[in-house]
């Protein structure tokens, strides 16, 4: 198999760290017998195509409270996989272990491994994942950094356990996921504070910030325009309620009752009118 000279240099500038970490988790195998196979092959499973993180972002976007953080994982997630899946992959076309070393094929063997077909550099479940967990930190807080770095390190760990992928495949996607986390970041607030801007003034803007699950879409938030009638200081106000507004009819109805009231007042006190 002829390699690019990308995957000629990886593999030399990075031989003696991917063989020491790809010797760990082989000893780990060797200690552990099958345990730990079926764990890493679902924490593979869960991370494929990076689904996890695509689900999660979309019942994130059904709420308007927390649409913000679900645009900037989906977002995050897209760009890791434009970067690493469609980009890099076969720009560098990197093989991957078992296909490189008979040892690695020992090892892919011994734990019982799935074939996977495509690159190894870099890879895509760890992009995913840290640009999932990255894209969540920033929008959430700091209680999800503890989490999601166990998710993280398990997916690397995953990776190289199956021999799917090198420990430099798995670090340079760490790199990736998370540059990937802030790109999306930076462009959700630039999305959200333009449409934050036009809050009110676009029915559509209005619609995309508040539709949803515990959203105020639908429900007369959309009603700006002030009633004739109504004092200056409520005119600029959004009604809460389109229900709760008066027809015409009923408006008319009050200021002829109101009027009679005025007349039958005055005429019991004696009122007349100067001319």
């Amino acid at each position: 198999m002829s390699l690019t000279a990308d995957a000629v240099w990886l593999n030399s500038v990075f031989a003696g760290y991917d063989r020491t970490i790809l010797s760990i988790a082989h000893k780990l195998a060797e200690l552990a017998g099958s345990v730990l196979t079926p764990l890493t092959k679902l924490v593979t499973l869960l991370g494929e195509k990076g689904i996890l993180f695509f689900i999660l972002a979309l019942l994130l976007m059904l709420f308007p409270r927390f649409r913000r953080t679900g645009v900037c994982i989906f977002g995050a997630v897209c760009c890791g996989a434009l970067i690493t899946n469609i980009i890099l992959k076969d720009l560098i076309a990197r093989p991957r272990p078992f296909e490189t070393l008979d040892l690695y094929r020992q090892w892919w063997e011994y734990v019982g491994a799935p074939f996977e077909d495509g690159f190894s550099f870099p890879s895509g479940h760890v992009t995913a994942a840290a640009a999932g967990v990255t894209g969540l930190c920033l929008m959430r807080g700091k209680r999800w950094v503890f989490p999601g770095v166990v998710w993280i390190i398990l997916m690397m760990f995953s990776r190289n356990y199956l021999m799917a992928h090198y420990p430099s495949d798995v670090l340079f996607a760490l790199l990736i996921g998370i540059f990937s986390g802030f790109l999306a970041a930076i462009i959700t607030q630039l999305i959200f504070r333009f449409l934050e801007n036009r809050r009110g003034d676009s029915a559509f803007c209005d619609f995309l910030l508040d539709a949803g699950i515990g959203g105020s879409a639908g429900r007369g938030y959309f009603r700006k325009e002030p009633i004739a009638d109504e004092p200056a200081s409520i005119k600029s106000e959004l009604r809460p309620n389109i229900d709760d507004t008066e027809t015409v009819a009923e408006r008319k109805e009050k200021k002829t009752s109101s009027h009679s009231s005025d007349k039958a007042r005055k005429k019991s006190t004696g009122y007349v009118p100067k001319h």
